[in-house]
């Protein structure tokens, strides 16, 4: 036996016989021959452990990095109490406490490992990597200006740190300064020519600046490099073809989303963008089902609150970052000053920005209490709710931009519901129910959502019957539109329009030649892209006409000149048909297989228009041919919705109070008696 074999073997057999003493004595004999050795250093660890001793700091540390390596090796318990007793040992030295927030961090611990970052940061205060990391982890955790200071120390130890530039320029654009965050993105991209996820910001961050033609080579570059988890970048690609028009190539890149999905090889996929995928419900559940999970692990429910006094009017929050000039605040701002305050007390939740409009200054009027949480971190605001004594939490943001299922994941308040903002689930088992109904989500769906379905009597969707219609209709030429001839109109983004369904609106324009189609302006690539393809189908591309962006009561007041909206598929149209029909313009739909697809649907019923509702590509066409060669008929559908507006369920604002106002009743009244959620409809 060699010099080595035989100190460990007499180290070994001490350590056995419970010699700890001399045990201790050979390892480190041993290590000082093979310094590192793994059996000498569990040998020595071992005896150290029995005697109740800490090592001297070189063993500290490379206990911490056996930590390191045992969790790359995938043995997360062995790796954890190797960190503990490195920390137990040393805790004065940043590096130990730097491993263990690696460790922490690794296994979704983010807040834990936010505070070992910090410690290590405390004690290195010159290690840009601490900081970097430190950073990091508070921008996860929603602490904006704790984690741009970190970075901005990173970055100025270690200008050459692509990483804290690219975690920087993070936080920067969820701040809102998207130029900066663009510096900062071109910055790590040339530190870091090969890191995948620079290229992916950038890009990203050049599309909400408008600059979307430039952000596709990017996103596209990013997926060449490689990520951990492509379904991210991917979707956002699929979404910037979608935006631009671009079909040439987008079937491809959403058969490779799909298989992300159906194979559960991705939990990052954007769920809203999937809904435009047309899987289905159960693949859309399973995908925001990984996402949520993604966004919150390592996040834990708050204790239970205190039961309170009954009696009270149940206390409702609702939590969106879109209380602003907002569909979703257009839809629900009469319903805020409508409800019954005997009933409920409303407070809102606003985490998005305060444009300072008139939208804004209504809502905040109307809630009983509005509290803005944008300054706060997501346990903050989580922690503010629950010290309101919310009782029932409505999130109405779901999966939608800018959306922070962190807070809801806290759970701040004991029953917790999603509404109006995601139309589909969350996949989230901190939310108890999903307000819809009857058409957007049947009772047979209930399988593929994590939470209780409710169904609200009529249609899920509230209208507010105060929004102004300008009381001047616009001369055609004025929209460019010509003075004779069958308008057929889509106001519905871009993205939601498919080569599919287009291929039937070109038809459409074949079949009646003095008809347009009127479009809402978005991207220019995106109009040259669509009459492009009109061009190829036989259609005159100057019978697409574009309406620019316009005030909502002018913009009402334009849909006098339109004959027909046609809705879209599998995405339609949910704020938009609902302004098309309070301004009384007759919408046609094609009802899709999930929610996403089914609200057009939903709302033609409410306003008394099922005959509007059709189940096939073929019926949609047929009746949209039938409708644009019968005056008589387009004229009568207008007639009645004229007279929905002041009688329709779809525009009663009262009666919709009140059905919700006795869902959150039969929600509370359930939590209260001890109860677990389940599905109901309101009668």
């Amino acid at each position: 036996m060699t010099a080595l074999a035989d100190l460990l073997a007499a180290a070994e057999s001490d350590r056995r016989a419970g010699r700890n003493e001399a045990a201790v004595a050979g390892f480190r004999r041993a290590l000082a021959l093979a310094p590192g050795h793994g059996g000498a250093l569990d040998g020595l660890f071992a005896a150290l452990d029995a005697l109740g001793r800490p090592g001297t700091p070189e063993e500290a540390v490379a206990r911490s990095n056996l930590g390191e390596a045992l969790r790359r090796r995938g043995h997360p318990e062995a790796a954890e109490a190797a960190h503990r007793a490195a920390l137990a040992w040393l805790p004065g030295f940043g590096g130990v406490w730097f491993n263990w927030g690696v460790f922490l961090q690794a296994h979704g611990r983010t807040a834990e490992a936010a505070d070992a970052y910090a410690e290590a940061a405390r004690l290195m205060p010159a290690f840009a990597p601490a900081h970097s990391n430190l950073g990091a982890l508070r921008r996860a955790l929603g602490r904006l200006a704790e984690a741009e200071a970190a970075l901005r120390t990173a970055v100025r130890l270690a200008p050459d740190l692509a990483a804290a530039r690219l975690n920087l320029g993070a936080v920067l654009k969820e701040r809102g300064g998207a130029e900066a965050a663009l510096r900062c993105f071109r910055t790590a991209v040339a530190l870091g020519p090969d890191l995948a996820e620079a290229y992916a910001n950038l890009s990203l961050t050049l599309k909400e600046v408008g600059e979307d033609p430039a952000a596709l080579p990017g996103l596209v570059r990013a997926l060449r490099l490689g990520l951990p988890d492509a379904g991210g970048v991917l979707s956002q690609l699929v979404q910037e073809h979608r935006h631009l028009c671009r079909w040439e190539g987008l079937a491809p890149l959403s058969e490779r989303l799909t298989a992300l999905v159906r194979d559960g090889a991705t939990r990052q996929a954007n769920p809203w963008i999937f809904l435009g995928e047309d899987a289905g419900p159960e693949l859309e559940g399973r995908c925001a089902a990984a996402y949520t999970a993604w966004r919150t692990q390592g996040l834990h429910p708050l204790p239970p609150a205190a039961p309170r006094a009954a009696g009270d009017p149940v206390r409702i929050g609702y939590l969106s970052a879109d209380f602003h000039e907002h569909a979703t605040a257009v839809l629900i701002a009469e319903l805020i000053e409508r409800h019954d305050r005997t009933a409920v007390h409303v407070t809102g939740y606003s985490y998005g920005p305060d444009d300072g409009g008139p939208l804004r200054a209504r809502l905040t009027r109307g809630f009983d209490r509005f509290v803005d949480l944008a300054a706060l971190d997501h346990a903050a605001a989580a922690d503010r709710i629950r010290a309101d004594g919310v009782d029932i939490l409505v999130d109405l943001k779901g999966h939608t931009r800018g959306a922070r299922p962190e807070i809801a994941a806290r759970r701040p308040a004991p029953v917790q519901a999603q509404w109006l903002g995601y139309p589909g689930t969350m996949g989230a088992g901190f939310i108890d129910y999903i307000l819809a109904d009857a058409v957007v989500a049947p009772a047979g769906h209930q399988p593929w959502y994590a939470e209780r379905i409710v169904h609200l009597p009529g249609c899920y969707q509230p209208n507010d019957r105060m929004r102004p219609i300008a009381p001047d209709t616009p001369s055609r030429a004025g929209c460019g539109l010509p003075e004779a001839g069958f308008v057929f109109c889509c106001f519905n983004a871009a993205y939601k329009i498919t080569p599919a369904l287009f291929a039937v609106w070109m038809r459409l324009l074949a079949a009646r030649p003095a008809s347009v189609l009127w479009l809402l302006e978005g991207r220019p690539e995106a109009a040259s892209n669509l009459r492009r393809a009109a061009a190829g189908s036989g259609v005159d591309p100057a019978r697409l006409v574009f309406a620019p962006r316009a005030p909502l009561p002018q913009h009402l007041a334009r849909h006098r000149l339109a004959d027909l909206f046609l809705d879209t598929a599998p995405v339609g149209a949910h704020t938009t048909a609902s302004d098309a029909l309070w301004a009384g313009l007759p919408v046609l739909t094609l009802t899709g297989r999930s929610f996403a697809g089914r609200v057009g649907a939903s709302l033609l019923h409410a306003v008394g228009l099922p005959e509007l509702v059709t189940g096939s590509p073929a019926a949609y066409e047929a009746a949209a041919l039938h409708l644009s060669a019968d005056p008589a008929a387009t004229a009568a559908l207008r007639a009645r919705l004229a007279t929905a507006r002041t009688s329709a369920p779809l525009f009663d604002t009262d009666r919709f109070a009140r059905g919700l106002e006795r869902a959150y009743a039969t929600m509370w009244t359930r939590h209260t008696a001890g109860e677990p959620p389940r599905g109901f409809a309101v009668g």
